[in-house]
């Protein structure tokens, strides 16, 4: 573990051992599962936001922001069309 990532963990050594071992001998498979779970909640945690902040605007419209996000606007609009506005409705 390099030093600077040793001095903003907060892992003790001996389990961060233990953790890298896990990862090491993990399926591949199971480490796609992993980050498709994390992928997942993190765009349930990014669209809980958008609600929080815009709950004036239409489910849709949420999404679309979501997908802005995502993807960033101007991959959005290609694949959504446009709608990138966040005051609109």
């Amino acid at each position: 573990m390099t030093k600077l990532r040793e001095a903003l963990s907060d892992t003790d050594p001996a389990s961060e051992l233990v953790r890298a071992r896990v990862l090491r001998e993990m399926p591949p498979r199971r480490k796609v599962e992993l980050v498709e779970d994390a992928n997942r909640t993190s765009r349930v945690l990014a669209l809980a936001g958008i609600r929080a902040r815009h709950p004036e605007l239409s489910t849709e419209r949420q999404q679309r922001m979501l997908m802005d996000l995502v993807l960033g606007e101007d991959l959005a609009e290609q694949v959504y069309g446009s709608g990138s506005d966040p005051t609109a409705r």
